[in-house]
């Protein structure tokens, strides 16, 4: 009974030096301070900084875009612009997607990113950047965007500006210019290369040009993300070989990792095993995904490579119709058939391919000779199964992307990452919180070589989220694609406030980043 008093003691003890500790660390802080002047502070929020650790009650002192303290702020003894009261919500680093199209400084800005958390987006996908890289790159220095952008250097579009082209064996010289070009627009702060091996003219490349410029990649430290070859689930195992053998000379990631046609989650462990056993042989590999079963792409993917550029298509039409048409139908029928290929663009926009053949009554592969040849259109396809892309999901090594843009119809340009929150993280809990939020922002970051990013901690930039999760919603569907996320209650890019009461502010914040 002695024992209890001394206990009792011994915790008012410990309680008093905690808070001792707690409350000179911000005098501290102040005394290293010459200005006691601050922009912005979140007080009474659950820290959650990105790292995957459990949240934590915290003040977020900023100061113009950087995070200057975190911690109990006492606010008589500072001066602070602007307080947002947090109380009740989280507070996290802006979302990192990593995989996403479009144009930041065209008619609809990027608005669909921002309303939905995102705060940095990572352009140059699939193998295709914007012409005159150099100049594209100047604007966005010089014009802000709604949100912060990088770019890749897209190797599709390096083959063209090379004059490799369509060139399925280019010789030492045409390489030797390639990787010119690569290094030049590597050094101009490009993230790395991307490669889309199932879009012309990637798709021509062999495997001795990738591991040429893997390593002129590797040489400037940066990475290689691939739309691999074949994302089919009897080919994928070869495509993510054929990345594997890159990863050899630099660092490599699996583009919207899926297996088209696979089924169950025991199919996504076999896939996740081989992407671990390659990282345990010293391969650094990485993937991400989004949470939807079906893909959008151009309508071109369904169309046999005899059939593509450089080979004229009227050509192949007058002279193998009815090969053509075979192939496409069994192709198309291989795909879940015509209902599962939902056009998005006009003239045939929300019409799957079963409707447009039933109301212009001929088979669907005539429709698509006919009506939608190639370069002609984009479609949502739905081939995925949902237990298998979950498992994706829900791995504690992949990082979540949207793969969509302001103008594509499909819903994952605008609710990805509100999809993540509300259906896995609220709604199954399948994912904890704060590993959603790591998946989302700090293991993107390191993954794509943004060090001041993806972490809310102190001397990193402030590009910070204010909500409650459980009001979080995905607005968006595949008949309606184009409406805005909700929940968001404050968004800060670069210490700014781009977004306040789950509204969209006038002023522009974003930046374009360079990775040095």
């Amino acid at each position: 009974m002695r024992s209890f008093p001394l206990l009792v003691l011994v915790f008012l003890l410990c309680t008093l030096v905690a808070c001792a500790q707690k409350e000179p660390s911000f005098k501290a802080f102040l005394q290293g301070q010459k200005n006691k002047q601050f922009d912005v502070l979140i007080t009474g929020g659950q820290v959650v900084d990105g790292t995957g650790k459990k949240g934590y009650s915290a003040d977020v002192l900023l100061r113009k875009d950087t995070v200057a303290y975190i911690g109990k702020v006492d606010t008589t003894l500072v001066k602070v612009k602007k307080v947002i009261n947090a109380t009740g919500k989280v507070v996290t680093p802006g979302f990192i997607d990593t995989h996403g199209h479009g144009d930041p400084m065209g008619k609809k800005g990027f608005q669909n990113f921002l309303a939905m958390g995102v705060t940095t987006v990572i352009l140059g996908q699939d193998g295709s950047h914007p012409e005159d890289l150099k100049a594209w790159m100047q604007n966005l220095e010089q014009t802000p965007a709604d949100v912060n952008v990088a770019t890749f250097v897209g190797h599709g579009t390096l083959r063209m500006e090379s004059g490799v082209k369509f060139d399925s064996l280019p010789s030492p010289e045409q390489l030797k210019k390639m990787g010119q070009l690569l290094r030049n627009q590597l050094d101009m702060g490009c993230l790395g290369l991307s490669t889309g091996l199932e879009y012309i003219p990637g798709l021509y490349a062999p495997t001795y040009e990738l591991e040429y410029l893997a390593k002129v990649v590797g040489k400037k430290g940066k990475l290689i993300t691939s739309h691999m070859r074949n994302e089919d689930n009897d080919g994928v195992e070869v495509s993510i070989e054929e990345l594997l053998l890159q990863g050899k000379y630099c660092p490599v990631h699996v583009s919207h990792i899926k297996a088209v046609f696979g089924k169950g989650k025991e199919r996504a462990e076999q896939i996740l095993a081989k992407l671990e056993a390659a990282r345990q042989s010293g391969i650094k590999v990485t993937a991400d995904v989004y949470p939807y079963t079906a893909s959008f792409t151009g309508i071109s993917i369904l169309y046999p490579e005899w059939a593509l550029p450089p080979n004229n298509f009227a050509q192949v039409v007058s002279s193998r119709r009815q090969e053509l048409e075979t192939y496409l139908r069994d192709k198309v029928t291989k795909r879940n058939g015509p209902q599962a290929t939902l056009i998005g663009t006009a003239p045939y926009s929300g019409k799957t391919l079963a409707q447009i053949a039933q109301e212009k009554n001929k088979p669907f592969e005539q429709v698509l000779v006919e009506n939608l040849p190639p370069g002609t259109a984009s479609a949502a396809y739905f081939v995925m199964d949902e237990a298998l892309q979950a498992r994706f999901i829900t791995d504690s090594s992949t990082m979540i992307c949207s793969d969509g843009g302001p103008d594509m119809r499909h819903p994952r340009g605008y609710g990805t990452f509100a999809r993540i929150i509300e259906e896995y993280v609220i709604k199954t809990k399948q994912i904890p919180l704060e590993e959603a939020i790591r998946k989302m922002t700090s293991l993107s970051a390191k993954t794509m070589g943004l060090p001041d990013r993806g972490v809310l901690a102190v001397g990193r930039k402030a590009d910070v989220l204010v909500f409650d999760p459980a009001k979080i919603h995905e607005t968006t569907t595949y008949q309606n694609p184009f409406q805005l996320a909700t929940g968001f209650d404050t968004i800060l890019i670069n210490g700014k406030i781009s977004l306040e009461k789950g509204k969209i502010t006038p002023q522009k914040n974003g930046e374009l980043l360079r990775r040095k």
